[in-house]
């Protein structure tokens, strides 16, 4: 293990989701014990409503061990892979569903039958994946976007993403985020075609009128080190060393990063 502190939710993301009514979700695959564990930690805190798929010989047993009365809960038989993502699709298309979230189950078989046109989860704008990361005694977050959905995103996919990026960062309250467009290096180089990728995206951005503050390429040091920043002599950009959020060039940066 890389470290040995432990995994707490961010305090301000908890303080934002006080007064919410719980949130009925869908955990996919919560028949292990760190699925099963994460959602009655969400379901003490008063967040979700949950709804529990996956084997349920498995489920119930752990349940107990956890001293959780589960009877309450809604819980969908699911075995394997393919049976949890059917049942969580088929779960889905309720109205009342607002969060799906995922356990022990592959994403690939999940996100293929949520997908699906019956499933009712498309809405025709471009779906895309971001994770909510923070360092231990700091609430300021760290955004990363794509590394689970997008596998070769293109320009126009790009932009979406971005798109999407700026609305989750608003809705935890970044009235103007600071957006890094990743690559290798802060100039736009021929011989590295994803530096020109993030310079054009950064253009139409600003075209665009987008509520944030985008700025790229950026190595990732360059991004969120100050003293990075500084030492490249990039103090007086307004993203250098300070982003909220990192859009990566490939799923497999944004895989690789957030692991």
């Amino acid at each position: 293990m890389l470290s040995s502190k432990p995994v707490e939710a961010p305090k301000a993301l908890l303080s934002r989701a006080k007064g919410r009514a719980p949130a009925r979700t869908l955990i996919a695959g919560a028949d292990t014990s760190i699925a099963l564990e994460s959602a009655k930690a969400a379901t003490d805190a008063g967040l979700i409503e949950p709804v529990l798929i996956g084997d349920l010989a498995k489920i119930r047993p752990e349940a107990e061990r956890l001293d959780w009365d589960i009877n309450d809960f809604d819980l969908l038989e699911g075995l394997g892979d393919a049976g949890i993502a059917d049942a969580t699709a088929r779960a889905v298309a309720s109205p009342a569903v607002e969060i799906v979230m995922k356990g022990h189950v592959h994403t690939d078989a999940l996100m293929g039958a949520l997908l699906r046109k019956d499933a009712g989860v498309r809405t025709g704008r471009r779906l895309s994946h971001i994770f909510h990361m923070t360092v231990p005694g700091s609430d300021k977050p760290l955004l990363i976007s794509d590394g689970a959905l997008n596998v070769a995103p293109n320009q126009k996919t790009r932009q979406a993403i971005l798109e999407n990026l700026v609305a989750v960062s608003h809705a935890i309250g970044l009235t103007r985020p600071k957006i890094a467009v990743l690559s290798a290096t802060e100039e736009r180089v021929e011989s590295m075609p994803t530096s020109l990728d993030a310079g054009a995206l950064v253009d139409w951005s600003r075209d665009q009128g987008i509520e944030a503050e985008i700025e790229g390429p950026f190595a990732f040091d360059n991004a969120v080190s100050p003293e990075a920043a500084a030492i490249k002599g990039l103090g007086d950009n307004p993203v250098a060393g300070q982003a909220d959020a990192v859009l990566v060039p490939a799923i497999e940066t944004g895989n690789a990063l957030f692991k």
